[in-house]
């Protein structure tokens, strides 16, 4: 995944629907990693790569989010 150079050649409004892609895939990877725990169903090796994928996801986010914040100068 070359995040950061894809970003740069997105419009605002492709990142937007990324974004929203993003924060979805992120919210079900948490739901994914909560019942293979609460269940115990899934083993470490498993779990810690859902945590891992659900860690880039949110180092998108954040580089999506700042690339569609403007920079406010007080």
């Amino acid at each position: 995944m070359n995040a950061i150079s894809d970003i740069s050649m997105k419009t605002d409004d492709v990142l937007r629907v990324e974004l929203e892609v993003f924060r979805r895939e992120h919210r079900d990877l948490d739901d994914a990693i909560a019942a293979l725990v609460e269940k115990g169903t899934g083993d470490q090796l498993t779990i810690q790569r859902l945590k891992k994928k659900k860690l880039r996801l949110k180092d998108m986010i954040a580089r999506i989010e700042d690339r569609l914040t403007p920079d406010i100068i007080a």
